[in-house]
């Protein structure tokens, strides 16, 4: 039986834009980085809170994936946040843009979009 999601695993096209954008804007810590020389590919695992969440790869030349508007596939990747409005005002002093607030009108709670360097779309929902 399946027990929980164990990580998530992100191809990007620029290693050191994503690296820093992980680690230094969104606060993931690294657990292990490590090159594959077989595959010219850096593997770097992140946690968040303790808990390993990301595998975040580099490829030479990935070929590009459509993420907007609405296309197939994965949709986002959501963060728990206590507080929307100060993890929105940290982010926009890290030079990363935000979507306006909107609120799930099923549960009432608040969220917004972003999106990572490549494009890939990033959502903050308040618990």
């Amino acid at each position: 039986m399946l027990q929980a999601i164990h990580h998530v695993a992100i191809i990007c096209a620029d290693y050191a834009r994503s690296k820093h954008f992980y680690t230094e804007i969104l606060g993931l810590q690294v657990i292990q980085e490590v090159y594959r020389e077989e595959r010219q590919s850096y593997k770097l695992d992140l946690a968040l809170a303790g808990h390993y969440v990301i595998e975040l790869f580099s490829f030479p030349a990935p070929p590009e994936r459509p993420s907007r508007p609405e296309a197939a596939g994965l949709r986002h990747l959501a963060f728990a946040v206590a507080d929307i409005d100060a993890v929105i005002a940290r982010l926009h002093t890290k030079g990363v843009d935000t979507e306006p607030i909107r609120i799930d009108k099923y549960t009432g709670k608040r969220f917004t979009f972003f999106s990572d360097p490549d494009g890939l779309p990033l959502e903050l929902y308040e618990v």
